[in-house]
């Protein structure tokens, strides 16, 4: 009986390999983990430098502290900054003032993530956001509705993340016949081009208002004689709530809904009766109910 090089027992003989070369000539490589390592095709190389991001969220995007000193300069609205951390020296001191001049949102954050924004651009340790679309007041909201010769209806968003819901809620508002949203300028997407997108164009045609504090928003609405409504659980169908006059709707977060403290400031609460079991709705079809309900009073009023 004869033995293989490990001692077991085997049927014949034990043949060493071809040479010491590793495999006889002619004979094929052997597949799996086995075979032995073959050299690399160049034709298989892939390019393995990070992808950059999607394209869609560079749009409005500059990188480099030229290119944002020129973006200040130019009075263009800005959504955010974000400065790599460790580089507030030089240039970039004078780029961070006139933003904190401007009451535009500065965030700190670590240069992989200013990588990954720029699409490894040569950032300079600097990136901006421009908005989509210069924002507007509220002053351009009523002035709006005076020239439909209408009550004026503003939507009041309470802090959304979500660019596709933002774009949503901007279109049900100007298909309904609202005259303005109200977004804040912190913890909230602004009018990225996602947001212009989501809008199938509606940001062009209805004015949207960024301020740096919702509260402080509904204050001034109320001294100019809105009321004030907060879509939320717990309050009157909104079938049974007149929104015929100065009226505007507040909406909350996907996650969290109305703040406590904006809710606190409403006059009224409105609700939608949901009868399923699922307890919620997206904030863009909530809006759909309460400012159909809202167009509809307002037209039979009309008559």
């Amino acid at each position: 009986m004869a033995y293989d090089k490990n001692g077991q027992k085997n049927g014949g003989g034990y043949r060493p390999r071809f040479d010491g070369q590793g495999r006889r000539p002619g004979a094929k490589a052997p597949a799996g983990r086995g075979g032995a390592p073959r050299r690399p095709d160049p034709r298989d190389r892939r390019d393995r430098r990070p992808e950059p991001v999607e394209k869609e969220i560079n749009e409005n995007m500059v990188v480099g502290r030229n290119a944002v000193r020129e973006l200040l300069a130019c009075g263009r609205d800005i959504d955010k900054i974000y400065v790599q951390k460790g580089e507030l020296e030089g240039s970039i001191i004078q780029l961070i003032g006139e933003a904190t001049a401007r009451k535009i949102p500065l965030a700190e954050v670590e240069r992989t993530k200013l990588d990954q924004m720029s699409g490894y651009a040569r950032h300079q340790g600097i990136v901006a956001f421009a908005a989509e679309k210069d924002y507007q007041t509220v002053d351009d909201m009523l002035s709006l509705a005076a020239e439909r010769d209408e009550a004026p209806l503003i939507v009041i968003a309470d802090g959304i993340l979500d660019p596709q819901n933002l774009g949503s809620l901007i279109r049900v508002a100007e298909c309904t016949g609202a005259h303005g949203v109200i977004i804040p300028k912190r913890r909230a997407v602004g009018l990225t081009a996602l947001v212009g997108r989501a809008s199938a164009g509606a940001i062009e045609y209805l004015p949207v208002a960024r301020v740096p504090n919702v509260t402080a928003a509904i204050e001034d609405l109320k001294a100019r004689g809105f009321w004030i409504f907060a879509a939320d659980m717990g309050g009157t169908p909104y079938y049974k709530t007149d929104f015929s006059g100065p009226v505007a709707i507040v909406l909350g977060s996907e996650g969290e809904g109305i703040s406590r403290l904006v809710r606190e400031k409403c006059d009224f609460v409105t609700s939608i009766p949901l009868h399923g079991q699922v307890q919620s709705m997206n904030v863009s079809t909530a809006a759909a109910v309460i400012l159909a309900e809202a167009a509809k009073q307002r037209d039979l009023k009309k008559e």
